[in-house]
């Protein structure tokens, strides 16, 4: 009967995300040997992996599963990336079917799903380029966001079931409407990029602009210098990669956290102002 459909999927709008998901990465994968990010790349000789608290974005973010050689990146529509210099491995995770997911959705992409798998709906919500909070908890309980010219509403609809299915149209609506603009303008900048940790993000706003996270750090004992990891997606909608350090060629992807003016990056060069925040 309809009443009892629509209590339904009231109710399992409430029901925490480990009943959905038997894994913290469970879209889509390619099928290809693959192995945790910590396992794929090692630290450069005399680092240590700064510790990653349990449950933390950074311990998530280390377990991120890296398919094994150097496959060629590929589009959302199944060709390859013109440019396949710029990676140094490619992440073991759907791009979906459509141009969304490009460089600021990536970045939204994985910190959602950080937070999907650890039960915290609430923290769910990204800024449109309208300014508009679009949240998680919000497309659950049914109100979905239309937007007229620069307007946003969010009118009451049908509550959904907290599905993962679900999750990911609402992600697809954020990737439509949110952007470098809106993602820089939401995060706090980072005060000491020299201490940089798993999580933080080197954006530029702009139609076009970049953006790429930083997915692991590790440390030297003695002299406390650190170096992180960079990865990013980019345009059109691609495969999300680790990318090489173009200082370092084909040697070593990690960078120097030593707060330098100009952080050259394979695809796009980024200034020390461009340190932004992710709330772990």
């Amino acid at each position: 009967m309809k009443w009892l459909a629509l209590l339904s999927a009231a109710l399992l709008a409430f029901v925490p995300a480990r009943v959905f998901a038997d894994s913290p990465y469970p879209w889509p994968k390619s099928g290809e040997p693959a192995r945790r990010l910590e396992a794929r790349v090692a630290p450069p000789e005399g680092f240590v992996r700064v510790a990653a608290p349990e449950n933390s974005f950074a311990a998530w973010l280390r377990g991120l599963p890296i398919r094994d050689g150097r496959p060629f990146v590929k589009l959302y529509n199944g060709l390859w990336k013109f440019n396949q210099f710029a990676h140094y491995a490619v992440a073991d995770m759907d791009v979906g079917e459509r141009d969304l997911q490009q460089c600021a959705d990536s970045v939204i992409r994985l910190h959602a799903e950080y937070l999907f798998s650890r039960g915290r709906d609430a923290d769910i919500a990204y800024d449109f380029t309208s300014g508009d909070r679009a949240r998680w908890s919000d497309w659950l309980a049914g109100r979905r966001p239309q937007v007229s010219g620069n307007r946003v509403s969010f009118p009451q609809g049908r509550p959904v079931a907290r599905t993962y299915k679900n999750f990911r149209r609402y992600l697809d609506v954020v990737f439509g409407y949110a952007g470098t603009i809106s993602l820089r303008r939401e995060l706090p900048a980072v005060s000491d990029p020299t201490r940089i940790r798993a999580g933080d993000v080197l954006i530029q706003a702009g139609s076009p602009g970049h953006a790429v996270l930083v997915l692991d750090v590790a440390e030297h004992p003695v002299t406390k210098q650190r170096v992180f990891l960079l990865g990013q997606g980019y345009m059109p909608a691609q495969e999300f990669h680790v990318l090489k350090n173009p200082e370092d060629g084909d040697l070593s992807p990690w960078y120097e956290a030593d707060g330098r003016e100009e952080i050259e990056t394979p695809q796009w060069d980024f200034v020390r102002a461009d340190w932004r925040r992710l709330p772990g």
